[in-house]
């Protein structure tokens, strides 16, 4: 059986991350950008990685622009704008795909195993969520629109 700790990622400073090194954690795994209406919620994600990490849970963002070109910098000037405006230390990876044939396999895999509203495969914008349990199996799969601070009687259940 797949599980999301099969998978692997390049961070920001070009080094790979397998995502093994998190089992038996609860990942929180979110498609982010820097220009995008949503962008504030990099306060709320590092808030839930701050409160949470010390029991288990680690905050990984997915910089990706497909949509609207939300996410236009290189890796230094994600990084930057990252650290500078929200104080983020959670773990980012390269700009990724999370649409179409460059799909990165982590979200390929995610989107089939939580299908969104109506059953759509498809990530609608950015800040999509991906709750993953300590098993390495998805959770649950939250809009853009859901608040990290929404999510927090879901992230305790699945620290328990």
């Amino acid at each position: 059986m797949t599980t999301a700790f099969d998978f692997s990622f390049v961070d920001l400073a070009g080094q790979p991350q397998a995502l093994e090194q998190y089992k038996g954690k609860v990942l929180l795994l979110v498609n982010v950008a820097s220009k995008c209406g949503f962008t504030p919620q990099y306060e709320g994600l590092e808030a839930l990685w701050k409160e949470y990490g010390p029991r288990g849970l680690v905050v990984v963002g997915f910089p990706c622009d497909q949509f609207d070109h939300q996410e236009p910098g290189n890796a230094e000037e994600i990084r930057s704008f990252c650290s500078l405006t929200y104080e983020v230390d959670f773990p980012l990876s390269e700009k990724i795909d999370v649409n179409g044939d460059k799909a990165h396999p982590l979200w390929q895999w995610l989107k089939a195993e939580k299908t969104g509203l109506l059953g759509t495969k498809g990530i609608k914008w950015n800040f999509s969520k991906f709750l993953v349990g300590r098993d390495g199996q998805v959770l649950e799969r939250y809009a853009p629109t859901d608040k990290p601070e929404s999510l927090r009687g879901d992230i305790e259940k699945a620290l328990a």
